[in-house]
């Protein structure tokens, strides 16, 4: 199982940026996706997930992005997406992608398989 994170980049407070995680070696459908964040000198924070199929790709934002961010997914294409909107200087972290089989939730502990992350910098 590989998942890789894109889209990151250098944005100025209040804009917007897509990112995406491609999974492969795994069915998206049949899994729960949770993108996480960590900053320098801080601890990693979970900051969106979906669930699978099954449990109706139910979505769960942490607080502090909860009506700014957005998480998607596209089964055919295997990725899912996060859409950041209204960023802030405390948005700004490398935002990592995970994978797990179990309950759909914000906790590390839920996620058996992590990919590299995309860098995300929110500066004017």
């Amino acid at each position: 199982v590989q998942l890789q994170a894109s889209g990151g980049g250098l944005v100025q407070p209040g804009g917007s940026l897509r990112l995406s995680c491609r999974v492969s070696g795994f069915t998206l459908d049949d899994a729960v996706i949770g993108w996480f964040r960590q900053a320098p000198g801080k601890q990693r924070e979970a900051v969106s997930c979906i669930g699978d199929s099954d449990r109706n790709s139910e979505t769960h934002y942490a607080l502090a992005v909860k009506g700014r961010f957005t998480i998607s997914k596209d089964n055919a294409k295997n990725t899912v997406y996060l859409q950041m909107n209204n960023l802030k200087s405390e948005d700004a972290a490398e935002y990592l992608c995970a994978l797990g089989t179990g309950p759909v939730g914000l906790f590390r502990e839920a996620y058996d398989y992590w990919g590299l992350g995309t860098q995300v910098t929110v500066s004017s």
